[in-house]
């Protein structure tokens, strides 16, 4: 069956930097669309980032363009999402998600704060 576990979250300062990283499995992942969602306390689940199949497309919040990256590596079956310059309002759970089928990973917590 599908499965999504993310890796990588934690505490850092503001204007620090994580790398957070999916691993796929159960399913054709250089078939589809990954991306990275988050949700903060309080807040609804707000889109991150998404890539394309090949990796040639990417889309970002404008609340992170210019500071998170996202990639993926079809031969391992992963997708990261590299955050630099990292905010306190970037504190929140973020989840892996293949949209198409609904499926999400258990979620990452990242906090931002000094």
């Amino acid at each position: 069956q599908v499965q999504l576990v993310e890796s990588g979250g934690g505490l850092v300062q503001p204007g620090g930097s994580l790398r957070l990283s999916c691993a796929a499995s159960g399913f054709t992942f250089s078939a589809y669309t990954m991306s990275w969602f988050r949700q903060a306390p309080g807040k609804e689940r707000e889109l991150v980032a998404s890539i394309s199949p090949a990796g040639g497309t990417t889309n970002y919040a404008d609340s992170v363009k210019g500071r998170f990256t996202i990639s993926r590596d079809n031969a391992k079956n992963t997708v990261g999402l590299q955050m630099n310059s990292l905010k306190p309002e970037d504190t929140a759970v973020y989840y892996c998600s293949r949209i198409m089928g609904n499926y999400w990973g258990q979620g990452t917590q990242v906090t931002v704060s000094s």
